[in-house]
């Protein structure tokens, strides 16, 4: 509820205006002063008569409810539950349509008799250049919510009502009209405005649903347990995923406003195609689906849709068809990740290196090996190395391969060794970071001149190969620092790439669907939703591979008859990662319990944008707030 000014300071500002044209500045709250001044243009007085033409005849009336049939229709059963909350507080429910005329009202009988006095009754039209500042006409004139108290009406026979009002919009984002609580301002009550906003949110879903009722509709929430209810947001689509309607909290969540609507694709949105929701949707028709949007936040989104809709409309014949290759068969909706892929597949069959980077976990060498599927030396070898793993003493033998006798424990025959392995197909050098000085020399001399030495003496062997390589470590400070080779470290960069994290990337959901798809063949296994949004919340350090053995686990508990993975089927230390308080928020509550709790918040925000670098997402995801939260926080 906002405060309202004293009397004495109202009759000042009033007087002021009637005086100088204008309100005091900062006297008055700015929407009153801007009604005022309004009500004051249109050539009305406090204390003036009100011409005939504020109410309308009985033909006139009857036109305005016809032609708010759906209005109407979708409003009443919303009055009724919302008069339930106020009956007997001395006041009355109103509707009227966007040119403030009343097409319906119920109330307590005692208000109703004074309320007919002003006129408060259908067919009245409580525009402001009628009635002057009041709550129905004012939210209109302001296209938001509002209330007005007592000596706040700029018709001083006005001024014992105390009445809020909020504006209904439609799924096409036009203001249809208004719903409005009135009533004695001595019962003035604290939530008042904040029921009617509800109870206009109540209906503009109502109407939303009933428009869109053809159409495939996302159902928005920050929680799964969200959808369905008042608060969540709505957006309606056309058959080829261009947003045609919304209610307002579905603007707001996408970042919106009603002149986007039919000019925006849903990919301008989140980081998900059309296709791939409609396509989990068929999945799991009953289970939200997560998503990220482009500022980076998550949302759960339901899809409603009838089953018409959920053909998706083929392409024009001369669209060009999205490859299918093993890249594109990995690829489950990030578009980070699919970036990725596209410049991969763009050198495939050219001489030109690869270089991945991505942390520990990521699927660095997977996606190599889909690189390689998807190009023209698919049908050759495909030799994956590991130079992390092998002992600085083998790596020699094992990369260049050794001639008979060549040192004590060599097999009699010898060894072609991997890189002659790779011959027509392709070499992995994976966590190339960790290879030897001495053998980033040796390697560089077959990269230049396509030829093995073997140990022990032997002619040189010519090879073909096509190059990958990955590392987790960024290569060229290591190079800057020496401890990497600088022109082995240009060999080896004809195109970089980067796979996120598995906590940055936007296909959380697709990707369990995947994984739990291949961990158990024979049985269509999900996850419970509050399960699934924890899940997309952890940092997993160890990415896809952790992720992966945490779903492998989760999967064994499962009985015959299960076909849901919930908490109790998780590992006792992966749940209690998942419960735990950020270290990040516990340290500093614990170094200064004498701080209060400003300090605490300012505190705890400083140590997690140190842990994360500043990165805003991360330190959020530590905080357990969402990035807008903590931004706002930032500049308070």
């Amino acid at each position: 509820m906002q405060s309202t000014p004293p009397a004495s300071v109202l009759r000042q500002a009033r007087s002021h205006l009637l005086e100088h044209g204008d309100c005091l500045p900062g006297t008055i709250d700015e929407r009153v002063a801007r009604s005022w001044r309004r009500s004051l243009d249109a050539g009305l007085l406090p204390t003036g008569r009100l011409a005939d033409r504020e109410h309308s005849s009985g033909s006139n009336l009857r036109h305005a409810l016809a032609c708010n049939h759906d209005l109407l229709a979708h409003s009443r059963p919303v009055m009724e539950y919302l008069f339930e909350q106020v009956r007997h507080s001395h006041s009355m429910v109103i509707l009227a349509d966007n040119r403030a005329t009343l097409m319906h009202t119920m109330g307590d009988v005692d208000f109703l008799t004074k309320a007919e006095r002003v006129a408060l009754s259908t067919g009245s039209s409580w525009q402001e250049q009628h009635r002057g500042t009041n709550a129905i006409g004012t939210a209109l004139a302001e296209a938001c919510s509002v209330e007005i108290h007592g000596a706040e009406h700029f018709l001083e026979r006005n001024g014992f009502l105390t009445c809020a009002a909020a504006p209904i919009m439609s799924a096409a984002g036009e203001l249809m009209g208004v719903i409005d609580i009135s009533g004695d301002q001595r019962s003035r009550h604290p939530h008042t405005l904040g029921l009617v906003s509800m109870a206009a949110r109540m209906i503009e879903n109502r109407l939303v649903l009933a428009a869109c009722r053809r159409h495939v509709r996302l159902h928005l929430h920050a929680h799964p347990e969200g959808i369905g209810s008042v608060a969540e947001g709505i957006v309606a689509l056309s058959e080829d995923g261009w947003i045609v309607g919304a209610n307002r909290t579905g603007l707001a969540l996408l970042r919106l406003t009603p002149a986007d609507l039919n000019t925006t694709p849903l990919s301008r949105c989140m980081d998900v195609r059309f296709e791939e929701l409609l396509a989990r949707h068929k999945r799991h028709p009953d289970q939200p689906t997560q998503v990220r949007l482009h500022d980076g936040n998550m949302l759960f989104v339901q899809v409603y849709a009838e089953q018409a809709a959920l053909t998706i409309t083929p392409p024009a014949p001369d669209a060009v068809a999205p490859p299918n290759d093993a890249l594109s068969r990995l690829d489950t909706g990030d578009l980070r990740w699919r970036a990725a892929a596209e410049k991969a597949r763009r050198i495939a069959g050219k001489p030109i290196p690869l270089l991945i980077h991505g942390e520990s976990g990521v699927g660095k060498e997977l996606f190599a090996r889909a690189v390689h599927d998807s190009g023209p030396r698919a049908e050759g070898p495909f030799v994956a190395i590991n130079c992390a793993a092998l002992p600085e003493n083998l790596i020699e033998s094992e990369l260049f391969g050794y001639s008979p006798g060549a040192f004590t424990g060599a097999k009699r025959e010898g060894y072609i060794g991997r890189l002659r392995e790779a011959h027509g197909g392709t070499l992995f050098l994976d966590e190339i970071g960790d290879m030897p000085l001495s053998m980033q020399t040796r390697l560089l001399r077959v990269l230049q001149e396509r030829q093995v030495s073997p140990l022990g003496g032997g002619r040189a062997v010519d090879v073909d190969f096509a190059l990958i390589c990955a590392t987790h470590c960024k290569l060229r400070e290591a190079a800057d620092r020496g401890i990497f080779r600088s022109d082995l470290y240009y060999r080896i960069n004809g195109l970089t790439v980067t796979l996120p994290a598995l906590r940055e990337r936007s296909d959380f959901q697709a990707l369990t669907e995947r994984m739990l798809a291949c961990l158990n063949p024979e049985r269509d296994i999900n996850l419970a939703p509050d399960l699934l949004a924890q899940l997309s919340r952890h940092p997993w350090p160890g990415n896809l591979r952790q992720y992966s053995n945490v779903l492998r686990t989760a999967s064994a508990m499962l009985d015959r008859h299960e076909y849901q993975i919930d908490w109790r089927h998780l590992s006792d230390d992966m749940i209690a990662e998942l419960t735990a308080i950020p270290e990040s928020v516990v340290e500093p509550v614990i170094a200064a319990t004498s701080q209060n709790l400003e300090e605490l918040s300012r505190s705890a925000i400083r140590q997690a944008l140190e842990c994360s670098s500043g990165n805003i997402s991360e330190a959020a995801r530590r905080l357990g707030i969402s990035r807008q939260t903590l931004y706002r926080k930032l500049n308070t």
